[in-house]
């Protein structure tokens, strides 16, 4: 397996961001962001990082940079707590490389964090997404309907203690 590590995410992330943009890969999330909004966010990725508001990684393996992942704070059910979310490009998928990089993230919010709890919201009919949750450590807390990028998605809701 490749070594997997993580990056502070930089100016030099933009490509990536944009190819984790594409349809096959945003299909659970409601679909592709406009090229505004991709470079919206990628400026807020980039700001988080000064502002503390959330810390957001370039996956690497071995070396080549095959994706995103971070953390940030939101609240759940009134409470405070850390969200994390990932992509793995096509090409890269099926190696291990999200399920080291979530470890990794999850290494890092303990760290780093400030809440007790770090969730992830994949939707319901991504497989593939909700295994790596139960791979990685997550627990299911049940589903729920959220409004995410004004769509509507069922999401499987997991959560770790940190």
């Amino acid at each position: 397996m490749a070594q997997v590590s993580l990056a502070r995410w930089s100016d030099d992330d933009l490509a990536l961001l944009r190819a984790g943009n594409a349809p096959g890969m945003t299909a659970h999330l409601g679909g592709p962001e406009t090229e505004a909004q991709v470079l919206d966010r990628h400026e807020r990725y980039l700001r988080y990082w000064e502002t503390g508001e959330a810390r957001m990684f370039r996956i690497v393996a071995d070396g080549d940079p095959v994706g995103a992942v971070g953390w940030w704070s939101t609240t759940w059910r009134g409470a405070d707590v850390h969200e994390t979310g990932w992509f793995v490009v096509p090409e890269a998928q099926g190696r291990g490389h999200a399920a080291a990089a979530v470890r990794l993230v999850v290494d890092d919010a303990r760290e780093h964090g400030r809440f007790p709890l770090l969730t992830a919201f994949p939707s319901a009919d991504n497989l593939a997404s909700n295994a790596l949750c139960a791979a990685t450590g997550f627990t299911v807390r049940g589903t729920e309907d959220i409004e995410f990028r004004g769509t509507h998605l069922h999401v499987t809701v997991w959560s770790v203690d940190l």
